[in-house]
C-alpha cells in the first residue's frame, strides 16, 4: 500500500478557520494561566506574623451582620493609623458560621494581596465564634498577629438554645451553632496555642448569657467591670464604650496584652474617648 506523507493537524484547513482555532488555542492558554495563578493564590499560606509590625484591622460583625456597630471604631482605628475593614457578611449574618469565617478567610486575603503585613481581628458577638472558626480553618490564618473578642458566646449563648427549642424556624443556621454543646462549638474548645488573644465581656451582658462563656481556654479575659466596679455596659454598647475602645487600642498595640485593674480604669476610659 502507498506510504502517504504525514499531514500537519491544521494543514487542511482554511487559513481563516486555521485562524481562528489557533486563537482559541491561545485563549484557552490564557484561561488556564489564570485559573493556574488564581488557584495558586486561593491556597497560598502567608507566612507568620512579626508580632512586632502591626497591619490592618479586619472587623467582625456579630449576629444578623449589623457593620454599622464597627463604624465608630473603624474610625477611632484609622485615626491612629491603622487601616480598618469591616466585613461584609453574607446571608445577613445569620447563615452558616463557616461560611462566614471563608468571608473573613478572602478579607484577610484581600489585604495582603495589597501589601498589609499582618492583620488583626477584632469580633463582635458572634464574630468572635466566626473568628474562632476562621482561624481554625483559614489559609491566610497564621497572618493574624492578635485578636480581640467582645462579648463573643465562645462557649455558646443560652439564648440561643432557648430559640432553637422554642422556635426551631426562627433559629437559623448560625444560631444553631451558637447553642451551647453544639457539634461546632464542641470541635473549638480552646484558643489557636500562641497567639495574643484578649477577650472582653460584661457582665451586664443580657444577650449573651451566661456573660462568662465569652471565656475561652486559651485567651486573656477581661471583665469590664473588674477594671472599673461602675461600669454598665449592655451588649450593644461593647463597640463603643469608651473603657472596651480603650482596651481595643492597647490590646492592638505591641506591648504584652493588657491585663488591668481598677487603677487602669480612669486610663482606659480617657484613651477610649481622645
Amino acid at each position: 500500500m502507498p506510504s502517504w506523507p504525514a499531514r500537519a493537524p491544521l494543514g487542511g484547513l482554511a487559513p481563516r478557520r486555521r485562524a481562528f482555532v489557533l486563537g482559541l488555542l491561545a485563549l484557552a492558554a490564557v484561561l488556564a494561566v489564570l485559573v493556574g495563578l488564581g488557584v495558586a493564590r486561593e491556597y497560598r499560606v502567608p507566612p507568620p506574623a512579626d508580632p512586632d509590625v502591626p497591619g490592618a484591622v479586619v472587623l467582625v460583625p456579630g449576629y444578623g451582620g449589623n457593620r454599622a456597630a464597627f463604624i465608630a471604631l473603624a474610625e477611632r482605628l484609622r485615626s491612629e493609623g491603622r487601616r480598618a475593614v469591616i466585613v461584609d457578611l453574607p446571608s445577613g449574618g445569620t447563615g452558616d458560621l463557616v461560611t462566614q469565617a471563608a468571608t473573613v478567610d478572602d478579607t484577610v486575603r484581600g489585604l495582603l494581596d495589597e501589601g498589609a503585613p499582618s492583620v488583626d481581628v477584632v469580633g463582635y458577638s458572634a464574630g468572635g465564634v466566626a473568628t474562632r472558626v476562621y482561624l481554625d480553618r483559614g489559609r491566610t490564618a497564621p497572618a493574624v498577629r492578635r485578636v480581640v473578642t467582645l462579648g463573643s458566646p465562645l462557649r455558646g449563648a443560652e439564648l440561643a438554645a432557648a430559640g432553637g427549642a422554642l422556635v426551631p424556624g426562627a433559629c437559623p443556621r448560625a444560631c444553631q451553632q451558637l447553642a451551647p454543646g453544639s457539634a461546632l462549638l464542641s470541635g473549638l474548645a480552646t484558643a489557636p496555642a500562641g497567639l495574643p488573644w484578649l477577650s472582653i465581656w460584661t457582665a451586664d451582658d443580657e444577650t449573651v448569657t451566661p456573660p462568662e462563656s465569652a471565656e475561652l481556654p486559651g485567651t486573656r479575659s477581661v471583665r469590664v467591670q473588674d477594671v472599673c466596679s461602675d461600669a454598665t455596659i449592655t451588649h450593644s454598647r461593647l463597640p463603643t464604650d469608651p473603657l472596651t475602645v480603650g482596651l481595643v487600642l492597647r490590646a492592638l498595640g505591641t506591648e504584652p496584652l493588657p491585663d488591668p485593674g481598677q487603677g487602669d480604669c480612669a486610663a482606659l476610659r480617657a484613651a477610649g474617648r481622645s
